[in-house]
């Protein structure tokens, strides 16, 4: 090919190119304008007895961070007066005035970063992640942030998945960047294994403390960790994604229940601590959520919905029926005092 042809297909190519990403642009605003012009206006995390979540309803503030008072929930028609702030995330999560966002950092690159939010959700660290964004945590305390993100598949139902989940430490600035590097302690013995998967992290109250989800062998256990020591040592097996109640007596997860959906074989159980007492709430529906506690007896977590999901709560004793909380949200976060 002559230098005069190259020229010209690298030209046609550009033009191309260029024409795509134009392309794609009007099609990602017309996409948000479908919806109707919302108000966006300051949100922060230091007002206690809010929900502060990603909304997903139709409009310019789709996907971005929204908040509503716990008084101003369970309103079928999605008229909550949620305010909306000008902050987008994928998946977020929020603890005494401290915020972790996930989202998109290049799109070219597909790549994505864990955005540490103060409280006024304005950005005071970024870290870059390993792959798409799937679960994020924050400590009661604001000091740990935690976020896990796939790096190979896309689902949790499967086992040709690879996680990558790291947690940081505010106060020192000590990034662990995989937890895979941790000591496992399966049956009380030492182990090793390439197929290790670690993600769901939930935060006690002593900044050390946690608990994960260990997938190996063709297991998914619940694993107690203890950060100062790097070591994760199994609890029980069939646990994915728990999530510590705010007294600390409490764990709620999904449970994978035979005859279920196989794409998302998932019930939602609550265990005691104190007793290995395991109980299944009255959601029947199935569902693939990280959950989050409303208070020590309410568990919150998405089911889908016409826009992407709603936010719903269930009494962790197995009592009473599933109540509607948000309509059109994702990954809440209950602000505590």
């Amino acid at each position: 090919m002559t230098r005069t042809a190259r020229t010209v297909v690298l030209a046609v190519v550009t033009s191309l190119l260029i024409g795509v990403a134009v392309a794609y642009t009007l099609h990602a605003a017309g996409r948000s304008e479908s919806g109707p012009r919302q108000e966006l206006s300051e949100v922060t995390l230091d007002a206690p007895g809010r929900i502060v979540f990603r909304t997903t309803m139709a409009g310019t503030g789709r996907d971005h961070l929204a908040a509503v008072t716990l008084s101003d929930t369970g309103k079928d028609d999605g008229k909550d007066n949620r305010r909306i702030s000008p902050t987008s995330c994928l998946v977020f999560h929020a603890a005494k005035g401290t915020g972790v966002c996930l989202k998109l950092a290049n799109a070219a690159l597909h790549t994505y970063n864990a955005v540490i939010l103060d409280n006024r959700l304005l950005p005071v660290d970024s870290r870059e992640m390993a792959g798409t964004p799937s679960r994020a945590r924050v400590s009661p305390s604001g000091r740990l942030v935690a976020w896990t993100s796939f790096v190979g598949g896309e689902s949790y139902a499967g086992l040709d998945f690879s996680t990558r989940t790291a947690i940081l430490d505010r106060r020192t600035d000590t990034l662990h960047n995989n937890l895979e590097e941790f000591s496992i302690i399966r049956d009380g013995k030492p182990y090793k294994a390439a197929d290790v998967n670690i993600w769901g992290i939930t935060f006690a109250a002593d900044d050390n403390r946690f608990y994960a989800t260990v997938a190996t062998d063709g297991h998914r256990y619940l694993a107690e960790g203890d950060l100062a020591a790097r070591t994760l040592r199994t609890l029980r097996d069939n646990v994915e994604c728990p999530s510590l109640s705010p007294d600390g007596t409490k764990l709620a997860y999904k449970k994978r229940v035979d005859g279920t959906d196989p794409s998302r074989p998932w019930k939602l159980f609550t265990l005691e601590l104190a007793t290995g007492r395991e109980t299944p709430t009255a959601e029947t529906r199935t569902l693939d959520d990280q959950a989050e506690w409303l208070d020590d007896g309410t568990v919150l977590y998405n089911l889908p919905g016409d826009l992407r999901a709603d936010v719903w709560s269930v009494r962790a004793d197995g009592t009473g029926t599933p109540s509607l909380v948000l309509r059109h949200a994702l990954t809440p976060a209950v602000l505590r005092p």
